[in-house]
């Protein structure tokens, strides 16, 4: 395996450890560890860890890496971004997407609804769902800037399908999304997009202040 191809896998094994949760916000990352861990040297791990670093996924503890975390601020920045560009997503979905592709939306809305009752699988099928419309756009730089979107949400430690009632709402509103792309309007697409993220937004602000309350 040559050292460029060694680099590229390092860096999309830690990034997806970091997506699943197996290193939280906070946790220290140790090159020699990784190396171990992934089966791969040390060199194209620091290289990784660097391009982590870069995009602010990684922070500096000390002279220690540890995963980044978000604070309130911004949290905020985060989903202002991302309403906007998923709304975006949606409108160029309804204009441009297959017929295959709208079924495979509709596909995955049914199938998630069985997933309602555990939070990290529907979380992670959340996460498909809009990746599905991402590409479904036909925008690759739009697809672009979504994926850093996507894998900066990552850093937050919890997931606001996990509050009382959300799943069932959340999969109400991709439905109603996948209406509106189906139906062609671009408006309605990206409203109801954008209203999905607003939503998940003031939830996952109740859930913090839930946790800040208890502790």
């Amino acid at each position: 395996m040559s050292q460029r191809h060694s680099q590229k896998d390092a860096y999309h094994l830690i990034l997806e450890a970091i997506d699943v949760g197996v290193y939280k916000p906070g946790d220290r990352l140790v090159e020699s560890d990784l190396a171990e861990r992934f089966g791969v040297s040390r060199t194209p791990i620091r290289e990784a860890l660097q391009r982590l670093e870069t995009q602010s996924l990684l922070e500096r503890d000390g002279r220690s890496l540890i995963v980044a975390s978000l604070d309130h601020n911004q949290m905020s920045e985060l989903y202002q971004v991302r309403r906007e560009l998923e709304g975006l997503a949606a409108r160029l979905a309804a204009r441009h997407a297959t017929e295959e592709e709208i079924k495979v939306l509709r596909d995955m809305v049914i199938a998630d609804d069985a997933l309602v009752g555990d939070p990290q699988a529907l979380s992670r099928a959340n996460r498909r769902f809009h990746v599905q419309i991402h590409l479904a756009s036909h925008n690759r730089y739009l697809v672009q800037q979504l994926d850093l979107v996507h894998r900066t949400m990552a850093l937050m430690a919890t997931t606001s399908l996990a509050v009382q009632g959300r799943g069932e709402i959340a999969q109400s509103e991709h439905n109603g999304i996948v209406d509106a792309i189906e139906a062609r309007d671009e408006d309605a697409a990206e409203a109801a997009l954008k209203d999905h993220i607003s939503i998940a937004f003031m939830t996952r602000l109740k859930q913090d202040a839930d946790i800040r309350e208890r502790s």
